[in-house]
């Protein structure tokens, strides 16, 4: 077995970092690839205890949100079946690491469900979100088009067609799959409520928090500072236009969002928040505990703490927006070429299962980890 490298080189920012192991994505595997899968199969990564993986043979048809739809399936009522061949899927490390690792708390199973996942947790389970693909069969207004689709880390599969949108013209595909991420941190932005002129903080500059902190700066007027204790977040952020600091002295910002994912993250945006200040947390911990200091301050400042989460949408918008407005005003956001320094590392499809592994290693500091597939090498 050799190991091998992907390191990822990002106009303005990449070429001029050395090949390490921040940037570099390394791992195991075989020197000769699996065989294509037969003619009406797929292959589809499985999550198949704590900290194990695999690929295996699918039906591209079967997927539980879309009906276990077999290969001769007939639409239900007016949906229309379509066919996607992946190009390109993303890892989003937070929530796929706790289902890898098995840390998804049982009173969360049904909440937690993808999608389309497949398998129940624990495991074995065939999850992840973020999906961009290229229409194979369908109707001609997508036949060849890039979709985005909230489906897991598989190379081809059949979904009704109102499960997909198309990528904009002005985003690449491979630059796509950041759209559930981009999708959640507009979420999260409305529900922070941000107004013109708000000194705003953001605690962790991950792939999320980074989000919220490009997206903010752009509203008139307002000071983001983007907060990490990782000071190799800084070219990140600088390349995003966002100050950034690993830790700072001001105590009064208007508005605190928390990105994290650790406990200690959401203690220092508490300390952060100025009298009357908001806090919302993003962060999710799974089944872990999470003490938080509410005396001192707290009630002092008369500070709010309120939650994020993309599965809902703030009330405020729900009388005009739905899950695929917001989905589609994600992907138009995603047009800018800053955002590819988002992805810190890549590898093929076949070796999800070492890729997992590495991903979920204590301390690994990879941002967004791009997989690619067979389909991309044929994809202009």
């Amino acid at each position: 077995m050799d190991a091998f490298r992907f390191p990822l080189k990002v106009a303005g920012l990449a070429e001029d970092m050395e090949p390490t192991q921040e940037n570099t994505m390394t791992a195991k595997t075989h020197r000769s690839r699996s065989p294509a899968p037969a003619s009406g199969t797929a292959r589809a990564f499985w999550v198949t205890g704590a900290a194990r993986g695999e690929i295996r043979d699918v039906n591209p048809g079967q997927g539980q949100a879309a009906g276990d739809l077999g290969a001769d399936a007939e639409p239900a009522g007016s949906q229309q079946l379509i066919e996607v061949e992946t190009l390109y899927s993303a890892v989003s490390r937070g929530t796929e690491s706790l289902v890898f690792l098995n840390r998804i708390p049982e009173s969360e199973f049904q909440r937690m469900r993808a999608p389309f996942q497949r398998g129940e947790f624990p495991f074995p389970v065939c999850y992840g979100y973020s999906n961009v693909g290229c229409v194979v069969e369908g109707p001609s207004s997508l036949l060849g088009q890039a979709v985005f689709t909230l489906f897991p880390h598989q190379t081809r599969f059949r979904v009704p067609a109102e499960a997909v949108v198309p990528v904009p013209e002005s985003v690449p595909a491979a630059r796509a799959v950041l759209a559930a991420n981009m999708e959640t941190a507009i979420n999260g932005l409305w529900d922070a409520e941000p107004r013109i002129g708000d000194r705003i903080a953001v605690v962790g500059c991950g792939v999320v928090g980074s989000l919220v902190a490009y997206l903010a700066s752009r509203i008139p007027g307002s000071r983001v500072t983007a907060i990490d204790t990782d000071e190799r977040r800084l070219a990140l952020l600088d390349h995003l236009g966002v100050r950034f600091a690993t830790r700072t002295q001001e105590t009064d910002f208007d508005l605190v969002i928390h990105a994290s994912g650790h406990p200690d993250g959401l203690r220092t945006a508490l300390g952060l928040a100025g009298k009357e200040a908001r806090i919302v947390e993003m962060s999710w911990y799974g089944d872990q505990e999470v003490n938080v200091p509410l005396g001192g301050r707290f009630h002092s400042q008369r500070l709010t703490i309120r939650s994020s989460q993309v599965g809902g949408i703030n009330q405020a918008q729900t009388p005009r927006w739905d899950y695929r407005r917001r989905l589609g005003l994600a992907l138009s956001l995603l047009a800018d070429p800053a955002l590819d320094a988002l992805f810190s590392s890549e590898s093929r499809f076949e070796d999800l299962p070492e890729t997992m592994a590495w991903l979920c290693q204590p301390g690994n500091g990879e941002l967004c980890h791009r997989v690619i597939y067979p389909g991309a090498d044929n994809h202009s």
